[in-house]
């Protein structure tokens, strides 16, 4: 199988599933409260628009068990197109759905239902994009060949992003005086949706040319696929598959804190509790996530490096203590009195470093927890599980604790997430050296 092939095939899936994920983050702090929820108080309709943001991440792991017995009974490349058009056509209908103002309650409803949409596709996405570059992966470099899917997370959100800032800037808009008739919440929000079917097409294009997995068709030919994978994981992996969600909690929580909640903390949308606001300019915090992104790209190619050079668990049980410090200073370099643009950059930059260290060697390390006949489906759960832990609830209750406690809590909070992530990999197992070919 082309090397070459497989890498794009892997980062371009996985680059077009993040950047309609990002898209619907990004207006779900900027455009949803506004246009698909009842006027009035502006925290509860935030509070109801990450609400619809977190009800994808329920829907992942049902995601991950529908494609993933696909994937573990047909196959990875077939399972991995449809979790790209399931992803593709709910992502272009947001992008014409009508707002609560034309549709009534209708508006949050259909909302609702292409948010789960979504969020099935991405939970059946992720672990074929992971299996298509470990399993075809050359020995000992394996870490480096999962690397590249992890790419499309910062790319994605690069995209996602620089696309809502491009928008922003020719129509205008500035989030903090803009009136709510402004062309872009009228329609200039809708463009990134409808582009998304154009990546679509290209990400189908690359993957349709691909062949199935040696390490998939060597257990179909030897017999070993299992009728039942969500059965087979649960009577012989249970053990991987919890250390793997909890592996995973502290890089989806820190994830989700320093790219959607902190949208709406820097930007004034939640005020902390000592009254102190915010109010950097949406497109100046646009800019600088997108300076922070790049430290997360670069990092995740370092870390792709060192998870073969050093394993993956030594790894990740340093990123993972750092990221248990790095929460714990938000008292004070998050404190509003004293918090400037300077400052928030530096927070993202820090974040967004760690996000690539820790997330980088996630699409070696849980493939490597699972034998080959249960492997799409193991993987898949618990890297969707631990999206419900770690990524669902982050945002919702950041806003809470911020409004009530202060934004020192948001940091303990992420640092307990750390400490749980800590513990599964004290437990785990280095998976480096495992063999693939095993069922």
């Amino acid at each position: 199988m082309n090397r070459g092939r497989i890498v794009v095939a892997s980062m371009v899936g996985t680059t077009i599933e993040f950047f309609d994920f990002y898209i619907y983050a990004t207006a779900a702090v900027l455009v949803f409260p506004t246009l698909f929820f009842p006027k009035g108080d502006d925290t509860a309709a935030l509070l109801a628009s990450f609400a619809t943001f977190g009800l994808a991440f329920a829907a992942r792991p049902l995601g991950s068990i529908l494609f993933g017995h696909f994937g573990d009974r047909v196959g990875r490349k077939a399972t991995l197109v449809g979790s790209l058009v399931t992803m593709g056509v709910a992502t272009f209908l947001i992008g014409i759905l009508p707002t609560f103002e034309q549709a009534g309650y209708l508006a949050p409803a259909l909302l609702a239902v292409m948010r789960f949409a979504q969020g099935l596709g991405l939970g059946g996405e992720w672990s074929g994009a992971a299996l298509l570059a470990t399993e075809t992966a050359e020995k000992g470099k394996r870490g480096w060949a999962a690397m590249w899917p992890q790419l499309g997370a910062p790319f994605g959100f690069f995209l996602a992003n620089g696309l809502f800032l491009i928008i922003m800037g020719v129509m205008d808009y500035d989030s903090t005086a803009a009136e709510p008739n402004h062309g872009f919440m009228t329609w200039g929000w809708r463009i990134p949706f409808l582009l998304s079917s154009v990546m679509v097409i290209v990400g189908l294009y690359v993957r349709l040319k691909l062949t199935e997995t040696p390490v998939f068709a060597k257990a179909v030919q030897d017999g070993k696929k299992v009728k039942t994978p969500l059965g087979e994981v649960m009577r012989t992996a249970w053990r991987p598959l919890i250390i793997g969600t909890f592996v995973m909690v502290a890089t989806y929580t820190l994830f989700y804190l320093v790219t959607t909640w902190v949208v709406s903390y820097g930007t004034g949308k939640v005020v902390d509790k000592s009254g102190v606001k915010l109010s950097i300019s949406y497109i100046d915090f646009l800019q600088m996530q997108l300076i922070a992104v790049v430290f997360f790209a670069l990092f995740v190619v370092v870390s792709g490096r060192l998870a073969d050079r050093v394993g993956r668990r030594r790894l990740l049980i340093v990123a993972t203590v750092l990221i248990i410090v790095y929460g714990l200073t938000f008292k004070w370099i998050l404190d509003p009195a004293n918090t400037t643009q300077g400052t928030m950059l530096a927070v993202l930059i820090v974040g967004l470093t760690l996000m690539g260290f820790t997330f980088g060697p996630m699409s070696a390390v849980l493939p490597e927890l699972f034998a080959t006949n249960v492997r799409y489906t193991g993987s898949g759960i618990a890297y969707n599980f631990a999206s419900i832990l770690g990524a669902a609830i982050a945002p919702f209750i950041a806003t809470w604790l911020v409004a009530d406690y202060g934004v020192g809590w948001v940091g303990v909070y992420l640092a307990i997430a750390g400490c749980f992530t800590l513990v599964a990999l004290l437990v785990m197992k280095e998976t480096r050296d495992v063999d693939l070919d095993r069922v």
